[in-house]
């Protein structure tokens, strides 16, 4: 099939063929995308509000999860996200599925992580690129589109409830109370975060707890709330 670029140029290497005695539009030519299973790729997004002029505390801010009107996790709170376009970057996607699910777009998104457990979609293999964003809730207009039934502002709590040290790991569990006091609705999810201590400090977030929040949006959230913990 033809290359999936139109301009190859910068693929060339040293410009020799391979053992098969292909040039690289010959090997393009033949290639089978298709020989392999491969997952899909999706965009999800913690965005968080503010008022006032200076953040104390990741408790002033506000979330903003959209309703799932559809399956699976239908009815449930989730981050404003969606799949990724073939030909598109992913900073795109995650701009262009927040302004098609709140409304909101010109903002500033920072990537945050990569969210790719087997067992977190039952359509098929997703894996999510996690970003997180900060606005003004007076300078944001939200509206609910495309798959979302609703776009809401929660008010945020995050507990750590437990902290152990065990075997070179650092493990903590986080509850997660979100609440929207225009609509009377709470939901709570429960969080653990383990960290391997020492130089390379490999981590992990598990949902033990859902709540109604769809996914593993909880975990993500989490990591999202405690990198900006960090910076306040």
């Amino acid at each position: 099939m033809p290359a999936f670029l139109k301009d190859i140029s910068a693929f060339y290497g040293t410009g020799e063929k391979n053992e098969n005695g292909q040039t690289l539009e010959e090997f393009l030519e033949n290639y089978n995308p298709y020989k392999y299973k491969t997952p899909s790729c999706t965009t999800d997004a913690v965005v968080l509000a503010y008022e006032g002029k200076q953040i104390k505390s990741i408790e002033e801010l506000e979330l903003l999860l959209v309703k799932r009107k559809n399956h699976p996790s239908i009815g449930f709170w989730a981050l404003p996200g969606g799949f990724v376009n073939l030909e598109e970057n992913l900073d795109d996607t995650a701009r262009r599925e927040l302004e098609e699910e709140t409304g909101i777009h010109r903002i500033a998104m920072e990537q945050i992580g990569t969210w790719g457990n087997c067992n977190r979609d039952p359509r098929v293999r997703v894996i999510t690129t996690a970003y997180m964003a900060m606005v003004k809730k007076t300078e944001v207009k939200v509206q609910a589109g495309d798959d979302a039934a609703a776009a809401l502002w929660w008010k945020i709590g995050l507990k750590e409830t437990e902290h152990i040290e065990k075997d070179g790991w650092s493990q903590t569990e986080y509850l997660l109370q979100l609440e929207n006091k225009e609509q009377e609705i709470k939901t709570a999810a429960v969080v653990e975060k383990k960290e391997r201590t020492g130089l390379i400090r490999e981590q992990k977030l598990y949902v033990k707890e859902q709540g109604e929040i769809a996914v593993d949006h909880a975990a993500i959230i989490v990591q999202a709330l405690l990198i900006l913990k960090q910076r306040i």
